[in-house]
């Protein structure tokens, strides 16, 4: 029977043009987006202006990516999506250290650095010993675990951001633990900083009243064999964004002690022991 479209059986007349010979997970896929599009027009009423307004949004977002800024990305983080798809892909044994969004900012190919070495180029900020474990769920320590560590500078940018101000790698450097599972480096205290908002996505959190600043953090990669990868930060404890970070990236666990140091190598130390779980 043809299924000709109307309002109440618009989901079935748009799934039914589907091909039999469709690729099932490209069928399971779609189907289910054109479902719960389909019951969000109908819930929400949309106007035709309304949906006019919706795919300039979309075209003006799409009009801003560049291989340098992907506003899509940037409007996938600031909804919740990149967080949900990444906790849906990382889930953990319990005690093992979680997962957040891997940022628009690595780099592969960080330079190999000694432990203890300084990752600060630009001479700016305030000195932080970072310092840790790398062990299994047993807490065993894990040798020739890398990591791989990267932040944002004093001014809330990072390198990449302004290759031509800061120096390239500047804060950045990637480490092979020892026997002892053991990490060290000098960096610096990380601090807030606002996620692109002159474009689509940043007029977005505009109107609904919410603000583009991501809570301080340093980046890690973390990786060894027989254990799966974890990509995640660690979080400055008093940050003022904690509970509103722009991109939905922190959690409980990721939040890092940060103490004040005097009259040593660095001005601050904070500590963070990573915990693998085995592939």
């Amino acid at each position: 029977m043809i299924k000709y479209f109307t309002e109440e059986a618009s989901v079935e007349a748009v799934n039914g043009r589907m091909a039999e010979d469709t690729d099932p997970r490209l069928r399971e896929v779609m189907a289910s987006l054109v479902k719960h599009i389909h019951a969000f027009i109908k819930e929400t009423r949309i106007s035709q202006q309304e949906w006019e307004t919706a795919v300039r949004f979309l075209t003006d977002t799409g009009r801003l990516c560049t291989p340098e800024r992907q506003e899509f990305i940037l409007l996938s983080d600031t909804l919740g999506v990149s967080m949900l798809v990444d906790a849906i892909n990382n889930r953990r044994q319990m005690g093992a250290t979680e997962n957040t969004v891997l940022g628009p900012f690595y780099v592969p190919g960080a330079p190999r650095r000694a432990m203890g070495d300084r990752i600060t180029l630009d001479g700016k900020g305030e000195s932080c010993v970072f310092e840790g474990t790398v062990v299994d769920l047993e807490g065993q320590a894990i040798e020739g675990a890398i990591i791989d560590v990267w932040s944002d500078n004093a001014e809330g940018f990072y390198d990449v951001q302004q290759p031509d101000i800061q120096p390239k790698w500047n804060n950045r450097g990637s480490f092979v633990t020892g026997a002892d599972g053991g990490y060290s480096f000098i960096g610096i205290k990380p601090v807030s900083y606002p996620i692109p908002d002159d474009g689509p996505v940043g007029q977005m959190l505009k109107h609904l009243g919410r603000h583009p600043f991501r809570p301080a953090h340093m980046h890690y990669i973390v990786s060894a064999n027989g254990f799966q990868k974890v990509v995640t930060h660690t979080f400055v404890g008093d940050d003022r964004y904690l509970s509103s970070d722009a991109v939905f990236g922190v959690k409980a666990t990721l939040v890092a002690p940060f103490e004040r140091l005097s009259g040593e190598e660095a001005e601050w130390r904070s500590r963070f022991d990573f915990v693998l779980s085995p592939m």
